[in-house]
């Protein structure tokens, strides 16, 4: 834990952030071997999710594309399961608290949270028992703008 920890609120810190989440994502024994088999290039897939994280968050426009429809077509070779969502969510979250704090790095934990749980409900072949609080069902988030 650093001394004095920074917020999310510059690309750079988005960018730091994507990284260090995905090198966990990558070698965890649940979610490792998924994203093995999705994502043949991690240095262009953190870019996307860089752009995507930011606009998300920093509503920096630049994210293209359509995560139901990955997601959806991941499902379709294999069940994404509500383990593997509740795992990715933990890992997020803990990642921004080990090196994050403030407003932004609240605000993402929260849209992250609120994302992976409309990206079950909309996937077939996916399904997450993660419950949701009253904050985080709140949350609105859109990526296209």
């Amino acid at each position: 834990m650093r001394a004095s920890q920074p917020d999310l609120a510059s690309p750079l810190e988005i960018m730091h952030l994507v990284r260090i989440f995905y090198d966990r994502v990558s070698t965890d024994d649940l979610l490792g071997p998924v994203f093995a088999r999705a994502v043949p290039d991690w240095t262009k897939h953190r870019q996307v999710l860089t752009a995507f994280w930011c606009q998300i968050e920093l509503g920096i426009r630049g994210f293209r594309g359509s995560p139901v429809k990955q997601h959806a077509a991941l499902a379709s070779v294999e069940p994404l399961t509500s383990d593997q969502f509740g795992r990715w969510v933990w890992l997020f979250c803990d990642t921004v608290d080990s090196a994050w704090r403030g407003p932004h790095a609240e605000s993402i934990k929260l849209k992250a949270t609120a994302l992976a749980h409309a990206q079950a409900r909309a996937v077939p072949n996916a399904c997450w028992n993660g419950e949701l609080n009253a904050q985080v069902r709140s949350v609105r988030v859109g990526y296209r703008r």
